[in-house]
């Protein structure tokens, strides 16, 4: 005799639970949900393929800065120099390369700018920290007139802090004995247009002047001069000991003659030539490999490929007035398109045709060079519409796209699911009302049979 009727009588209403629900949920969530979470993991994957291609155009983009006509600082690998030098009275620096001129340069360093450094007479603590009214000091230091009421003032510090807020005068206390004190007052700059005039009661108490006016020599320690310097022959009177002329900054050290021998130094082009060389042999393994493998993250390869093209497209172009390529200067290329470097035909080009390599590489204004459009083709691929800066935009648009998607199946799976499990515990609560009445009438059917 069957046991129940569509089920009932055999508890079936307990079978429509939350675990049923949860699997139900998670089947189609695989069929729904993972596959746009896979996409997205693929997106995450392609970013970190992207970044190194990135970074290796940026790699490339500064191997190739040293051949730019507009290179910053204005100095490209065609222009640099070198330099030699003998004695120590000078220290050079070239602030503006572009401007050095070759051959030997002299300067004769016949007197060094220095300070107006004046000291007062010694004092002990107990006057120091009673300074009391002397009377006014006046300080006339670079077309100014600085005037100082001693009354106004209890310390020799306080004083000393109410002098140095003028920056042309630096003022001090010093220690120069057991129980005795200076007061030092010093120009902040050198030279004869910071010199100090120190006069006044206070200057003659103090021991700055011997009458108010007359310098007491004792307590003046240096005098304010000019740097009188003489280079290849012209003199210049300086307030600072330094100097810069046609590019070179000279910083005096002491009196004497230094010299510095300017050259051109070519020594650094073949080695940045073979820097671009493999700069640019390592991009083409990169994009290569992800390009033509199936199994790559990157999901535009034309737009991949691109990058190539366009670098290619100036890399064997021809440049100069007479239309010369790298191939003129001992470039090769193999079958996988990678470059190489006929070191011995590039060397002789750089002693016998450097002017031609120039043009090749760096050109003017009105002719550009190789590695001037190149810069410019690299730089632009990072512009706002450019082969770089659109991928990523792709790639974010792509991203946003599926988290709103996935967003969207997750909260339409929820919705339904929590429907579900509400509908499930109301079928619950009517299974479970047909299995009560279907018990009951089960009994009475059994009753029945056992009293026939």
């Amino acid at each position: 005799m069957a046991e129940g009727i569509l089920g009932l009588a055999s508890g079936q209403g307990a079978s429509l639970n939350q675990e049923l629900i949860d699997k139900l949920k998670a089947a189609e969530q695989k069929a729904r949900v993972e596959p746009i979470e896979k996409d997205i993991e693929d997106i995450t994957k392609e970013r970190e393929v992207f970044s190194t291609i990135d970074t290796k155009v940026g790699e490339l983009l500064d191997a190739i800065k040293p051949f730019d006509l507009f290179v910053s600082g204005g100095v490209n690998a065609f222009d640099q120099k070198a330099a030699t030098t003998s004695g120590d009275s000078v220290t050079f620096n070239a602030v503006d390369a572009t401007k050095l001129n070759k051959g030997v340069t002299t300067v004769n360093i016949d007197t060094l700018a220095q300070k107006d450094v004046y000291q007062s007479n010694a004092v002990n603590a107990a006057t120091k920290d009673a300074l009391g009214d002397i009377g006014t000091l006046t300080i006339d230091v670079a077309g100014k007139t600085l005037n100082f009421n001693t009354a106004d003032f209890s310390t020799y510090d306080e004083l000393v802090d109410q002098i140095n807020t003028n920056p042309e005068v630096n003022a001090s206390v010093e220690q120069v004995g057991t129980d005795s004190y200076r007061l030092v007052l010093k120009s902040a700059d050198s030279g004869l247009d910071n010199k100090l005039t120190i006069s006044g009661a206070a200057s003659q108490a103090l021991g700055y002047t011997t009458d108010g006016t007359t310098v007491n020599a004792t307590n003046q320690l240096l005098t304010a001069q000019d740097m009188k310097a003489f280079v290849d022959g012209v003199e210049y009177n300086v307030s600072s000991n330094k100097l810069t002329v046609d590019g070179l900054e000279m910083t005096a050290t002491k009196t004497g003659i230094s010299t510095i021998n300017i050259t051109d130094d070519n020594t650094q082009i073949q080695a940045q030539v073979e820097n671009f060389i493999t700069k640019y042999n390592e991009l083409v393994d990169l994009v290569d490999g992800e390009a033509f493998d199936s199994s790559s993250s990157i999901k535009d390869k034309s737009a991949i490929r691109s990058i190539l093209t366009q670098i290619k497209d100036k890399l064997f172009g021809e440049y100069g007035p007479n239309d010369k390529s790298l191939f003129n200067y001992g470039f090769e290329i193999d079958k996988a398109g990678k470059l190489s470097l006929d070191t011995k035909t590039f060397s002789t080009a750089i002693s016998d045709d450097l002017e031609g390599l120039k043009e090749l590489f760096v050109g003017t204004a009105a002719n550009e060079g190789l590695g001037t459009q190149l810069k410019t083709v690299l730089d632009e691929m990072n512009f706002s519409d450019g082969v770089l800066t659109s991928y990523l935009a792709t790639m974010d648009s792509r991203e946003e796209t599926l988290n709103k998607e996935k967003e969207k199946a997750e909260e339409t799976l929820n919705n339904k699911y929590s429907q579900l499990a509400n509908q499930f515990a109301a079928y619950g609560a009517i299974i479970n009302q047909f299995e009560a009445s279907f018990s009951g009438l089960k009994m009475m059917i059994q009753q029945s049979t056992t009293s026939g």
